[in-house]
């Protein structure tokens, strides 16, 4: 195993696993290979030079240097904020982007279930915190298992309740001896998500899990984002004032002597990432005592849609500002109105849960008409509104390049996504291939 290690020789991820995948088979199970690839290998194909165009529709592809661009914005603005990173990799499961995060310096690679941290750490990644309670006894024992095997390996994870202290005890206590396992309390709020629903109930678990002689009292961790869904004053408000219990509970359980070693306080951070470092960053300590993370999820790849009408480090409040890296393309198959052009793309191909795709361009073609949106989508169309058009202005067999909303609903529906050059180029060229595991 060639190992990769950061600046503190911690192991971080394991390159020749991360590298093998170019060794991986092409076929017709990857959806919209181009047959001409079938029978080579990943790194044989890319020696072509293969040009988008050769691709079939639908398709969803990366734009290269978009997301350098995304990864070294955030790595230098959570560096001048005085907070570590651990990028959530559930939103794009795929390890070839976990290893430029963290080679980008990312303290470790978050995730929300049990195989997900398997697969993770089938890759090698050191540090995984899972933002989720474990009670799956599998999992957990797997959890304790490899954390007795590898004094190494960095694991956490949460809890929110002193039931699901107790349900992970008694699954331990059938597992052989080994070091405890990290926990984090989770405070929640009214109407949110998981998580304790006050401060005296995160007390509580906190105890129950001093109490614990195969757990250890690891930090606070929390999620903004269920709170809120815009910037309206309100959701601001809501967003504030939980992001201000979470730091009065770590000064709390910090004064009580309640950690057992160095505490760890992290929120999300998509949506509302200068909420949290606004909140929680003064926490941070230089010894290390107290490490603030970060957990954005949707950063690298960015969108078109939600986040880019939510995220403070958007353009044009911050400059470059993060871009959507990722981009949909489909072709026109039918056109049985004037003013409606159905594409081959539809909910087994595109996100649709936070907006539908946007129509951006057309490949080669014309300008798209004024007022031009996608309206709905079936399982395998969109359907293309045409205000004021003719069959003639989009004839089929056009191919259109979409905007993406929620990276984390697109990735979740390809299995090989080629990174391509630059999405604005004439003949852009498929540089890569992004393996994803879902």
């Amino acid at each position: 195993m060639r190992r990769r290690y950061d600046r503190r020789d911690a192991v971080i991820i394991d390159d020749d696993a991360v590298d093998g995948l170019a060794d991986r088979m092409l076929g017709p199970q990857d959806k919209s290979v181009p047959p001409a690839a079938w029978g080579q290998h990943v790194r044989e194909y890319l020696g072509t030079a293969p040009e988008l165009w050769q691709w079939q529709t639908p398709l969803l592809t990366l734009d290269r240097g978009r997301l350098d661009a995304n990864l070294a914005l955030m790595a230098e603005w959570t560096a001048i904020a005085g907070v570590a990173l651990a990028p959530h990799g559930k939103t794009t499961m795929a390890p070839q982007l976990w290893r430029e995060q963290l080679m980008a310096g990312s303290w470790a690679i978050t995730l929300a279930t049990g195989w997900q941290a398997q697969l993770a750490r089938a890759f090698g990644v050191g540090r995984i915190m899972l933002a989720n309670s474990l009670v799956d006894p599998v999992g957990l024992s797997w959890a304790a298992a490899e954390s007795a095997r590898d004094n190494e390996f960095g694991f956490s994870c949460w809890a929110d309740s002193v039931a699901t202290v107790e349900a992970m005890s008694a699954i331990l206590r059938t597992s052989p001896p080994g070091p405890p396992v990290r926990v984090l309390v989770e405070l929640g709020g009214p109407h949110g998500r998981t998580g304790a629903r006050s401060r005296a109930e995160a007390h509580a678990v906190a105890s129950a899990i001093r109490a614990s002689e195969r757990l250890t009292l690891a930090g606070v961790a929390g999620y903004e984002g269920a709170l809120a869904h815009d910037r309206s004053p309100a959701g601001l408000d809501a967003v504030r004032g939980y992001l201000t219990e979470l730091a009065t509970l770590h000064t709390e359980l910090l004064a009580a002597g309640a950690y057992s070693g160095p505490a760890i306080v992290t929120a999300g951070g998509s949506a509302y990432p200068e909420l949290v470092v606004d909140a929680l960053a003064g926490l941070a300590t230089a010894d290390g005592s107290t490490t603030v993370v970060l957990r954005s999820g949707a950063y690298l790849v960015h969108d078109d849609g939600f986040y880019a009408s939510i995220s403070p480090l958007t353009a044009p409040a911050m400059a470059p500002g993060l871009r959507a890296a990722m981009h949909g393309w489909a072709r026109v198959v039918s056109r049985p109105e004037p003013e409606l052009a159905l594409l081959d793309g539809g909910k087994r191909d595109f996100p649709f849960d936070e907006g539908l795709p946007v129509p951006q361009l057309v490949v080669g073609g014309p300008a798209l008409p004024p007022g031009a949106e996608v309206t709905a989508l079936n399982d395998q169309h969109t359907f293309l509104r045409l205000p004021g058009a003719t069959a003639a202005d989009l004839p089929v067999g056009s191919v259109v390049r979409l905007g993406l909303s929620h990276p984390c609903t697109a990735f979740d529906k390809w299995r090989l996504i080629p990174v391509i050059d630059d999405a604005d180029a004439e003949r852009p060229r498929v540089r890569e291939l992004i393996r994803t595991y879902f």
